[in-house]
């Protein structure tokens, strides 16, 4: 007897394309669940006429009470491809495991699939598998992140991309999901600590491999839990997602604007009208869809690296993107290659190259690269043979990024309220005469970003080569300060030689005065005292304090 895979929303978006894939690519008979199967027959008629009367059937199910219909019908996988997941409760999950059948969802809310592993002894008791998560996320892009990072020693961030073509099919429960986060604050793991970013925000226009510059902004999506408690050395974890249009990607994220304000509650209830509008830009763009997913960190010799994996798809085949894991997995259980049982992630039982043999019947490309920064660090490039003066610690912290440090810092802040909005315009901390100080230090081709936090405020700046030997470039929001090296003994001193906003150059009497020292004390602590005042406005800040290398 042949296999039965029970598919609810096999009629839907994305569905359908599941229930085709089965179809066409194994032997078992399959079953298009829902609540009014007379909306679907058209569908079902075309079905049967490509792979018989005997392969497909339609059935009227709810998935919130199907457990009597399940126990009639005793499918061996049910399979949840309806959706929204979003604020939903795992109702046909514990449907199927009552009844005895294993079960496999879409889901990509992250407030399901984090809840998932309450099923587990259930699942287990019942000898049954109950995947969630069989998506394009956390599926596909948690395995894409495993792959590239096979062996590597240190996984130092992650930034995840997706991106669909403007004609891609846009079902209202994918409108409702995107609506659900849009503005609500999304707790995002960054620069090693938990933090909040509204959804939909962190407004980046960025080159996607193979597609060229879209549009992307903050999605919340399960990665950004499951990914920082697999590994534990990542600082940061970001996903982001974005629509082709750019009248639409803006448009969505202005409209996240009262929702950030607090004026209204939420967009889901706009999701139909929403909907309806952008289908009014469906002749425009293309139907060429792709993602990426970037990873840096320390790999097996002990270098730092930075590995790409990216994704293509042609010709409208993107929207296939999303059910191929649930396929892959649903393959594996088929024929015996999977035999976990209990409450699992997807992203647990999927390789990357299992998932990407899906990928052959369409036109769907991937690539991978990885690169290694230049083994000399910034600091090497331009002081040359002078950076061996230096003292063990202080040549360690400025030529072995990626780095974390830990230690102490007190802070002399600004006084007038002029200093002090000028100050909190760049970041810079309050006063405070002892408080932690928690320092990263990442590379990203050829630059190196310092996160510095002191307290509970945090501040970055970017350090690049500059045209001038002995010289490094130090950035600050718009500005650019060119700062002279002399390194000693003891440590260093930087001293402002120029600056400029964007190609403008500034006249020096102008700039902010910021002499700056590094220097190892008596306990081979790396110490820096580093002060910021304008001409004839005051002192901004002034930051001193000690800091040692995060070993762990």
């Amino acid at each position: 007897m042949k296999p039965c895979i029970l598919v609810v929303g096999g009629a839907g978006a994305f569905g359908h394309r599941l229930v085709e894939g089965l179809l066409e690519t194994t032997d078992a008979t399959v079953i298009v669940a829902g609540r009014r199967p007379y909306r679907y027959a058209d569908l079902i008629d075309t079905l049967r006429q490509l792979y018989g009367n005997d392969r497909i059937e339609a059935v009227a199910l709810d998935r919130d009470q199907a457990f009597d219909t399940l126990q009639h019908l005793k499918p061996f996988c049910v399979v949840d491809a309806a959706g929204p997941f979003q604020n939903a409760h795992p109702h046909l999950a514990k449907a199927a495991i009552a009844a005895g059948c294993h079960y496999i969802d879409l889901a990509d809310a992250r407030d399901f699939v984090g809840c998932f592993k309450n099923l587990d002894a259930a699942a287990r008791e019942a000898g049954v598998l109950a995947a969630t998560g069989a998506s394009s996320t956390p599926a596909l892009s948690g395995a894409a992140v495993s792959a590239l990072t096979d062996g590597w020693r240190q996984v130092d961030e992650i930034a995840i991309a997706i991106s669909p073509g403007n004609r891609a099919p846009r079902g209202l429960s994918v409108v409702e999901a995107i609506l659900a986060y849009a503005g609500q604050p999304v707790r995002i793991w960054l620069d090693g600590r938990w933090t909040t970013r509204p959804g939909w925000g962190e407004l980046v226009k960025r080159d996607m491999p193979g597609l060229g510059p879209r549009w992307l902004s903050l999605c919340e999506t399960p990665d950004l839990d499951l990914l920082p408690a697999r590994y534990s050395s990542v600082r940061t974890v970001r996903f982001r997602a974005g629509l082709e249009l750019s009248i639409l990607h803006l448009g969505l994220w202005a409209l996240t604007l009262p929702v950030r304000s607090g004026l209204i509650r939420s967009l889901r209830p706009c999701a139909a009208p929403l909907q309806k509008i952008a289908s009014l830009f469906e002749r425009l763009g293309t139907d060429r869809g792709g993602m990426s997913v970037d990873v840096s960190g320390v790999d097996a010799n002990g270098c730092a690296v930075r590995a790409t994996w990216s994704l293509v798809a042609e010709a409208g085949d993107g929207p296939n993107i999303p059910v191929l894991p649930a396929l892959a997995l649903l393959r594996g259980l088929l024929q015996g290659r999977v035999q976990a049982k209990g409450a699992k992630i997807a992203s647990e039982l999927l390789t990357l190259d299992v998932i990407e043999q899906e990928f052959g019947r369409f036109r769907i490309a991937t690539r991978r690269d990885v690169r290694w920064p230049e083994a000399d660090s910034l600091f090497e490039r331009a002081l040359g043979a002078r950076v061996e003066v230096l003292p063990p610690i202080v040549r360690k912290v400025h030529t072995h990024a990626p780095m974390h440090l830990l230690g102490r810092a007190s802070i002399d802040g600004a006084r007038s309220w002029s200093t002090k909005l000028l100050a909190r315009l760049f970041g810079f901390p309050a006063g405070t005469p002892d408080t932690a100080a928690d320092i990263s230090l990442k590379r990203h081709g050829h630059r190196e970003i310092w996160i510095r936090r002191f307290g509970g405020s945090t501040f970055r700046s970017t350090f690049r080569a500059a045209d001038v030997a002995g010289c490094i470039y130090e950035r600050f929001g718009p500005f650019d300060f060119m700062l002279e090296v002399a390194p000693d003994p003891a440590g260093f001193t930087l001293t402002v030689v120029g600056w400029k906003l964007g190609p403008l150059r500034l006249p020096l009497r102008l700039a902010p005065q910021a002499p700056a020292r590094a220097y190892a004390d008596e306990e081979g602590r790396y110490r820096f005292d580093v002060a910021i005042a304008l001409p004839w406005v005051g002192p901004l800040v002034r930051y001193q304090g000690w800091l040692e290398p995060d070993e762990a």
